[in-house]
């Protein structure tokens, strides 16, 4: 009998364990929209409702400009209010200094999205469409490019601007998988463990990436060591903390990293003039670390200062001849 009892009680305890184990993992993993990304030198993530939840940014009037306005009044979708989540893999060209700019661009955006509107408009700007593993791809000609766009799923559209298809054909085969928690790129899947528990946004990427920005101000950035991973995250802690961690290739490029960036925070302080104290306490906040082969560099935002970073002026009310 009490053999006949336990042997139940057993395969229930399995099964509870199993199931705990998976949603452990689940929450583990990346985030679907970053699982999805295609291979690349960067990638960013951003969750815009625990943003939302902090600034308000969606309660505050904004003047949209005529094309954006015109795609609200197609769509029924505004960004600021309808977008929960976005994802983007940056790819460097072959030819940077080209017309079509330095970077390649897949994104996957999450929220609440009206299908039928969406498509109805896509289908309108479209110059043609094709069709990858069931799903529609309408292309869509924009300055010059071809920019392919894909609905996943009612609540998740892919968009695609790199000169070939192959990157929007390869969200769409991991959209099929995307119920394995750890489906993604190499470098999601070698770094994701890099990003701090918690973060409501994060970037991964090669420094050669990381240096092209830079590189358009300054000839030369020997603060950041080549061929190494940059780790940027944010995450909300009763302020916002910033994180920018790189991986060198070894404990002395590091040093090397963490004394330049250093060296460069004490002259940000000396000649910084802002007399927002919001600002002058990111700045003080700002602490460089060197530990192994990673330099990283912390600050503290400030909850008001991201409400003034995000406040915008709404549109001007017009006013009456006889109005003063």
């Amino acid at each position: 009998m009490r053999r006949r009892t336990w042997v139940p009680i057993a395969l229930v305890l399995l099964i509870a364990a199993a199931i705990l184990a998976a949603v452990l993992l689940r929450k583990s993993s990346p985030p679907e929209a970053a699982r999805l990304l295609p291979e690349a030198d960067g990638l960013v993530y951003i969750n815009l409702k625990p943003l939302r939840a902090l600034t308000h940014f969606d309660r505050k009037p904004v003047e949209h400009d005529p094309d954006y306005q015109a795609f609200i009044d197609a769509t029924g979708i505004q960004v600021e209010r309808d977008l929960e989540e976005a994802a983007f893999a940056l790819s460097r060209r072959t030819d940077p200094s080209g017309p079509d700019g330095p970077l390649a661009y897949t994104e996957v955006f999450v929220g609440h999205f009206d299908g039928k509107r969406l498509a109805d408009y896509l289908s309108k700007n479209a110059s043609s469409k094709e069709n990858y593993a069931d799903t529609d791809i309408y292309l869509i000609p924009h300055e010059g490019r071809t920019v392919r766009v894909a609905l996943l799923g009612v609540d998740i559209v892919a968009a695609s601007n790199t000169p070939t298809p192959e990157q929007i054909h390869a969200v769409l085969d991991r959209y099929h998988t995307a119920a394995l928690s750890f489906t993604g790129s190499s470098l999601l899947k070698a770094h994701y463990r890099d990003v701090p528990l918690l973060s409501m946004a994060w970037a991964i990427g090669r420094s050669e990436l990381a240096l092209l920005p830079i590189q358009q101000v300054l000839p030369a950035n020997p603060a950041i060591s080549k061929n190494a991973i940059i780790v940027v995250s944010a995450r909300y802690v009763r302020s916002l903390q910033l994180r920018i961690e790189e991986i060198a290739l070894s404990p002395e490029a590091a040093k090397e990293s963490a004394e330049q960036l250093a060296l460069l925070l004490q002259v940000l302080r000396a000649v910084q003039s802002s007399s927002d104290p919001d600002v002058q306490a990111v700045l003080q906040s700002v602490a460089v670390e060197q530990s192994g082969n990673r330099a990283v560099v912390k600050a503290t935002i400030p909850v008001p200062l991201l409400e003034k970073t995000f406040a915008q002026p709404g549109p001007k009310a017009e006013q009456k001849p006889d109005q003063k």
